[in-house]
């Protein structure tokens, strides 16, 4: 019998392309019918494998999701950008490939990257996420998230309301 292995770990340069994938795929799921198609598109074509590889070597933090041997969501993290909030973290994404969701995967992988934040020293942790995206709304609410702020994005001329939540 063959043991599947299930790891949280930090992305390489050599995970770059597997990233680009998963940000494609999650994106496309998490967005259409949300985000204008055109934008929507050049958002995505944008984060391709340079990008990631830059981002990996940056200074943001980024974790991926192996599942034995296959990137199936990652997360990037590291200090608050929202001054009007006092949590030291935040969680800037966390993707997960469709067909690795609903099974406590993204449970795992918020949980390490909230465990790397409090090991860097960050007090709280905030999250942002389209309010329209009642996914990830509900996954932060289950998770423990209380809504503490609003906002808006705009995307080719259409303004989207985002909620900000926030763990102690």
């Amino acid at each position: 019998m063959k043991t599947l292995s299930i790891d949280v770990r930090p992305a390489t340069p050599d995970d770059a392309q597997a990233i680009a994938e998963t940000h494609r795929s999650a994106w496309a799921h998490a967005y259409s019918g949300l985000i204008p198609f055109k934008t929507l598109r050049a958002m995505m074509e944008r984060r391709n494998v340079k990008w990631w590889t830059r981002a990996i070597n940056g200074s943001t933090s980024i974790l991926v999701l192996d599942v034995g041997g296959t990137v199936a969501g990652y997360a990037t993290l590291g200090l608050n950008r929202a001054p009007a909030l006092p949590q030291e973290g935040e969680i800037y994404e966390l993707y997960l490939r469709p067909e690795y969701q609903g099974i406590g995967l993204g449970k795992r992988l918020f949980t390490e990257a909230r465990r790397l934040l409090s090991s860097l020293g960050c007090r709280g942790v905030v999250v942002w996420t389209l309010e329209d995206n009642d996914r990830a709304v509900q996954f932060y609410r289950q998770s423990g998230g209380r809504d503490v702020a609003e906002g808006t994005e705009t995307f080719d001329g259409k303004r989207l309301g985002k909620i900000a939540f926030i763990w102690p």
